[in-house]
């Protein structure tokens, strides 16, 4: 039988407060926030900074507030290291509110978001005043994430595509490194780790841990795309950059997996 832990059912109903809390201010965005933004003067690149400040400030208001409830506890190692021109930030994806800490984290961020959230009620609204890029897996869609990296933003991406699935090893898709290749003028991978897991994918909110959730974000050293161009035509280079990235990402989970593995075995 599982031994419930740090106030379970407290955590419980804050977990579904947090929920709340976060279509409702989906909602206000859409029917107050944005609106009101949109009548001050400034042109569209204002609109959207505007749009992406208030999503990000608002975004760490959340994750804040889930802190403070007892839902979760985070440590950020390398922050100031993001958030640069040009800089592309890859991430894997282990839980639904990766995405949430580094748009929360980084205030002007540009961020490739899933298809899906422009058809939802709650989401719609913030993403089309900030401009994220869809992920419909189109050329258009490399096209417009590389253009923004060239344009001088930073851009938030998951190669994965999706969440990772437990217990499984991240597949990166070569479409982020291609976007690198093409416009970026530095990567920086950021390793998420969460123990224990939650929010996985096709996990329901209502299924929450035995014990607080902790999230642990890990600034990786920078990589240079030049590098890998200089190393044979797109595909290769493309290729190549991938299974770096990718085998740096394995390492480091890998590491943490060992070592919490000997953290239970001490607990017991």
């Amino acid at each position: 039988m599982s031994n419930r832990r740090d106030a379970y059912y407290w955590r419980l109903i804050a977990t579904g407060l947090s929920f709340v809390l976060f279509g409702f201010g989906g909602l206000c965005l859409r029917l107050i926030v944005f609106p009101v933004l949109g009548c001050l003067p400034g042109g569209a690149v204002r609109r959207r900074e505007r749009a992406r400040a208030t999503v990000s400030r608002l975004f760490w208001l959340f994750i804040r507030s889930m802190a403070r409830m007892g839902v979760l506890t985070y440590e950020v190692q390398g922050a100031e290291r993001l958030g640069r021109p040009g800089q592309m930030i890859i991430a894997n994806h282990p839980s639904l509110i990766d995405v949430v800490f580094l748009i929360g984290l980084v205030r002007n961020a540009n961020c490739v978001v899933k298809q899906s959230l422009w058809q939802n009620p709650f989401t719609r609204s913030p993403v089309r005043a900030t401009q994220y890029i869809s992920n419909d897996g189109s050329v258009d869609m490399l096209d417009t994430a590389a253009g923004a990296l060239r344009e001088g933003q930073t851009l938030i991406i998951f190669p994965e595509g999706t969440r990772t699935q437990p217990g499984l090893a991240p597949a990166f898709h070569r479409g982020a490194a291609s976007i690198a290749l093409r416009g970026a003028k530095i990567l920086t991978p950021v390793v998420i780790k969460v123990s224990p897991t939650t929010l996985t994918k096709a996990e329901p909110w209502y299924r929450i841990p035995d014990r607080r959730v902790h999230f642990s974000f890990q600034v990786g050293a920078d990589i240079d795309p030049n590098t890998f161009t200089a190393l044979g035509p797109p595909p290769k280079a493309s290729r190549l950059l991938n299974d770096f990235v990718h085998d740096y990402f394995i390492k480091e989970l890998a590491t943490d997996e060992r070592s919490e593995h000997a953290n239970q075995t001490t607990d017991h």
